[in-house]
């Protein structure tokens, strides 16, 4: 097989992985009475940034971010603070609900990746191999908006 034909493989695996990950995600965060989009901007804003940043970090509208931490806001698990760059666009952070919410979902999806990662006999090096492959196609493809022509 090809490495043109490999690439497309890998990426279709990682596709339905991350797809089938997502689901087991939805159930934990509904355990804890969130969604994983609720869970996702908790998880970008442990360090603050904006919406706008957030929205880019996760690749999704800010629209649909700026929702989401609106939502988060009003529930107490996200604070504004004052933005010394850009005075419209506040800094948001977790509050200490924001980091205990984040925390109990961080240790619940630890411990069922954990069982999954036994039943797949799935060793840290091979998951670090994996990612060293994927993090070097991201860092090629980050490099050019287009097809790689020579």
């Amino acid at each position: 097989m090809e490495r043109a034909e490999m690439y497309r493989l890998l990426l279709a695996d990682v596709y339905e992985l991350a797809g089938t990950s997502r689901r087991t995600s939805e159930s934990i965060a509904r355990a804890a009475n969130q969604t994983v989009a609720r869970w996702h901007v908790l998880s970008v804003l442990s360090e603050p940034a904006t919406a706008a940043g957030a929205a880019r970090r996760l690749g999704l509208s800010r629209q649909s971010v700026h929702r989401v931490c609106g939502e988060l806001i009003r529930d107490g698990l996200v604070e504004a603070m004052d933005n010394p760059d850009h005075q419209t666009s506040p800094l948001l952070r977790l509050t200490p609900e924001g980091c205990r919410v984040l925390d109990q979902l961080v240790e619940r999806a630890d411990a069922d990746r954990a069982r999954l990662l036994d039943r797949a006999a799935i060793t840290s090096e091979q998951l670090t191999s994996a990612r060293v492959v994927i993090q070097a196609a991201i860092s090629a493809l980050d490099e050019h908006s287009g097809p790689v022509v020579p």
